[in-house]
């Protein structure tokens, strides 16, 4: 395409925008609610992303040894247990190293426990951490059937419930946008379609003096692309100023256990750049959706 044309094609998308007066207003008002909601939502799934990875992250298997296993066979134990395909790490931890922890997180009640430490009743073990989480359970039920193996724990309860609202939060979190971003692309579409039956007696003009179906349609294109672009613009500036604020001025202040956001930098620039796009494409796709239905002259 010659750059004269597509400069004819931009002036005429531009045009056309001014042309529908109050209906491109209504459509980028549309458009910037819709997209100020992705924005939202994909903020909110993100972090919520972002705080179960980290604490999927922190699911461990810890399996206690029979205190009847001599050093050779706890050692034998710990390479059994790296062989395990879906095993990230294994780390040793002797019935010192337990009650050193357990009276540390204990505070002050866990002094009584330091009375034990001639004689520790507590058990070696093993901490291992699965290269995915998910594989946490499969790991656990295997090494339940090794020798020497007091006990495994892991969280059995919780690790499932937790994997599960991982699951259905994602499900649902894209379900969410996927609905919102069709919404969006169904008010540029209504805005152009009426563009184009307002326009149709001139565009059946174009036909007759040679007109391609292509030059017909690149105006409105760009039309649909400046309208997408336009109505990401309000969105984009409430979430930098929004997210900022609450990592930098809020989070940043309170503590709370696993509540930790993505960092503003590179986060909001890079979902920023997800708007700004999504806004151009849903502009671009509800014309062409629109092109393709009613531009039959």
């Amino acid at each position: 395409m010659k750059i004269s044309t597509l400069k004819r094609h931009f002036r005429e998308g531009i045009k056309n925008i001014f042309r529908n007066g109050w209906m491109t207003v209504a459509s980028i008002g549309s458009v910037t609610v819709t997209l100020l909601l992705v924005a939202a939502f994909l903020t909110i799934i993100l972090n919520l992303n972002h705080m179960a990875q980290n604490v999927e992250d922190d699911v461990i298997v810890k399996v206690l040894i029979d205190v009847t296993a001599d050093d050779n066979e706890v050692k034998e134990l710990g390479e059994s247990i790296k062989q395990l395909d879906k095993v990230d790490s294994v780390v040793f931890s002797s019935k010192d190293d337990e009650l050193e922890n357990l009276v540390d997180s204990m505070g002050e009640e866990g002094q009584s426990w330091e009375l034990f430490e001639q004689d520790n009743p507590l058990n070696h073990a093993y901490i291992i951490k699965a290269k995915e989480p998910a594989d946490t359970v499969e790991i656990a039920e295997n090494i339940r059937t090794y020798d020497h193996i007091h006990k495994v724990t892991y969280g059995k309860e919780v690790v499932n419930q937790l994997f599960e609202f991982n699951e259905n939060a994602r499900i649902v979190g894209i379900v969410l946008i996927i609905g919102l971003v069709f919404t969006a692309i169904f008010l540029i579409s209504n805005t152009i379609k009426l563009t184009i039956m307002a326009r149709s007696t001139e565009i059946g003009i174009m036909k007759l003096v040679g007109a391609t179906n292509g030059f017909i349609r690149w105006p409105f294109f760009i039309e649909g692309m400046l309208l997408g672009i336009i109505g990401s613009i309000l969105p984009i500036a409430f979430l930098l100023i929004g997210y900022y604020y609450l990592v930098e001025k809020i989070v940043i202040n309170v503590q709370i256990p696993f509540f930790e956001l993505l960092p503003f930098y590179p986060f909001a620039w890079q979902i920023s750049l997800v708007i700004f796009a999504i806004g151009a494409l849903i502009g671009i796709w509800g014309s062409v959706m629109s092109v393709r239905k009613f531009l039959r002259v």
